[in-house]
């Protein structure tokens, strides 16, 4: 049995998981890099029985699947994957298994991005380190307003920490009510009165064919220039170019982002010439203990699988 467990980008999933656990004469292959190229994907998988993916790196279409004729099984870490064709999968009768995950990730990292915008801490730490003692005013949170697009899981977390803060809490979504926006300790309010009236807007929705592009132009514009705009969730849920043209103007004050239209990010992407944007490379899942879950998950997945009964199925 051969195994390709793709985009291992920090060569941590033998220190986590016990692949030792593998039948003997199995033969496990890491790969470290992406690989963005279709063909060549094709031909770097070809050989493999079984594939393990991370999350969303590297997308799986029908024109990949249908061109891995050994792939036997797919896993993918996490409980679903939009990158993922199940229908391709299931046309070929390929069974796709999923594995748990630590709940509290994204949640945490997006306090994180929220306070190195209000509290400068990047630009600060800069600063500091060529000679220069204090740049500019930080911002408090106490008796700010909090706008969460998304009240479900994380933008409950991501809620009480901001009640924890002295921070009033608004939320909109298309499915969202007012019973269930005060069990989270939140406001119901419309999308354009979020938008208008919050000192920071932060994004907690699944994409989707409703989702896509959720906010634009017009939600960007309708910002105070005070606030900040933090996406922890999905690129797709933005559109890029409106968000560039509104740091660019300085029409908000800044923003935080840990997800982008392509990853990694390419070298000259214009989001990394603006001073006025915090950015992470996609980390909101990428902790210790998260990973641990992951690839323990995903060699369980494969064992039971080998021995006829697969657990954890997507497709």
């Amino acid at each position: 049995m051969k195994i390709a467990l793709l985009d291992d980008y920090l060569r941590v999933a033998e220190s986590l998981a016990d692949f030792r656990r593998l039948p003997p004469g199995s033969e496990l292959v890491v790969f470290d890099r992406p690989i963005t190229d279709r063909d060549a994907l094709i031909a770097a998988l070809r050989p493999f029985d079984v594939i393990v993916l991370m999350r969303e790196r590297t997308p799986f279409p029908a024109s990949v699947i249908e061109n891995l004729p050994n792939l036997r099984l797919l896993v993918t870490t996490g409980g679903r994957n939009a990158a993922i064709d199940l229908e391709a999968c299931r046309a070929r009768k390929i069974p796709v298994s999923g594995t748990g995950s630590v709940g509290t990730p994204t949640a945490e990292l997006t306090w994180g991005l929220i306070l190195a915008l209000v509290k400068r801490i990047p630009a600060e730490d800069r600063a500091l380190r060529a000679g220069t003692w204090q740049t500019g005013l930080t911002e408090g949170l106490a008796g700010k307003r909090l706008g969460l697009v998304g009240l479900g899981k994380l933008g409950t977390q991501v809620a009480r920490v901001g009640q924890a803060f002295g921070m009033e809490i608004v939320a909109w979504s298309q499915n969202l009510d007012e019973t269930r926006a005060a069990a989270a300790g939140a406001k119901r309010v419309e999308k354009g009165e979020l938008f208008a009236t919050s000192d920071v807007v932060s994004l907690h929705l699944v994409l989707g064919e409703r989702t896509r592009g959720i906010v634009g132009a017009d939600e960007l514009s309708a910002m105070k220039t005070t606030a900040f705009f933090v996406n922890t969730s999905r690129a797709g849920l933005v559109d890029m170019d409106a968000l560039l043209a509104a740091l660019r103007a300085e029409r908000i004050a800044g923003a935080g982002l840990d997800v982008f239209p392509e990853e990694p990010l390419p070298a000259n992407h214009p989001l990394l010439g603006l001073a006025n944007v915090v950015l992470t490379p996609h980390l909101g899942y990428v902790t210790r203990e998260n990973f641990a879950v992951f690839y323990r998950d995903a060699l369980e997945d494969i064992l039971a699988w080998h021995q006829g009964a697969p657990l954890r199925l997507l497709s």
